[in-house]
């Protein structure tokens, strides 16, 4: 039982207040407590694909801060000059990766989303609210591993017949990667079109529909939004007593740590390893009951 098979309710709670944190935080221990469970967490969910995808990001971050270094230049810690004559600082080399690290961050919990969150839960989450803005997100979601697919069938197709995307010179490439993506919007327009009138002619629009729910809040529902519950108002306190403030303008100045700090760096970090704690428990549990048989 992974995370995914929790109630919607507490995925979207614990995945907004991560992403929130990720985003907020420009602490760099709390931005490197996210920064890393989302990493680990990506790569239990996806595998070798998340582990290329954020190997990719770790160089994208050190080039997004030395860009950043080179064109902002706060701080009175001088580094050495650009070749505009510039001043390159410590302070805006750190901030830059700060930035960097807080969007690779973001990117990385967002496909972890992508792999727990259904159709079935957005609608479930959004119905009652929107049922417009529900439909339109569960027909994203669905849609955008069905362009991928279709989008390998069409350039498959075209290489048969000598006009692949990585067929040909740079010019006969970037003319048959356009006939692919014109190919490629006309299906996802059919297709928009086809499903939209699937679903009104199913009543989808009309009043006082009611909508059948698998999702029951259990007791381990009820156990999860504890300990989120306790590992929030750790971070909650954090924040009140400013252990996440630092400055990086003109110098980095940032609350001192002292033992409390301690406790609060943990909260934040078991609120991040909740869903990837929670499997590896669930798969050592599998793993202890077939060892029994």
């Amino acid at each position: 039982m992974g995370f995914e098979k929790c109630h919607p309710a507490v995925n979207f709670i614990y995945f907004s207040a991560v992403i929130a944190g990720t985003i907020l935080f420009n602490h760099p221990i709390f931005l490197l407590i996210s920064f890393v469970c989302g990493f680990l967490y990506s790569i239990k969910r996806g595998g070798w694909k998340a582990l290329a995808f954020n190997a990719v990001l770790i160089p994208l971050v050190a080039a997004f801060a030395l860009y950043y270094s080179n064109y902002n230049h706060f701080g009175v810690t001088v580094l050495r000059q650009n070749m505009i004559g510039n001043n390159m600082t410590v302070e805006s080399l750190v901030y830059g990766f700060v930035l960097g690290v807080s969007a690779a961050g973001v990117l990385m919990w967002f496909s972890c989303i992508y792999s727990v969150f259904t159709t079935d839960k957005v609608v479930y989450l959004f119905g009652k609210v929107s049922p417009r803005l529900s439909l339109f997100l569960a027909i994203l979601l669905r849609m955008v591993p069905r362009i991928k697919k279709e989008a390998k069938k069409i350039n498959t197709a075209q290489r048969g017949i000598g006009r692949g995307a990585n067929q040909g010179n740079i010019f006969q490439r970037l003319r048959n990667s356009i006939r692919i993506l014109s190919i490629l919007i006309t299906w996802t327009i059919d297709s928009l079109t086809l499903a939209s009138e699937s679903m009104r002619s199913r009543g989808s629009s009309l009043r006082g529909r009611k909508a059948f729910s698998i999702y029951r809040f259990d007791n381990r529902d009820r156990a999860y939004v504890i300990g989120l519950f306790v590992c929030l108002t750790l971070t909650m306190m954090a924040v009140m007593l400013k252990q996440t403030d630092i400055l990086y303008d003109p110098r980095i100045i940032m609350t001192p740590i002292t033992a409390m700090s301690y406790l609060f760096y943990t909260g934040y970090a078991l609120l991040c390893l909740m869903p990837l704690g929670l499997e590896l428990w669930t798969q050592y549990r599998f793993w202890k009951a077939r060892k029994t048989l």
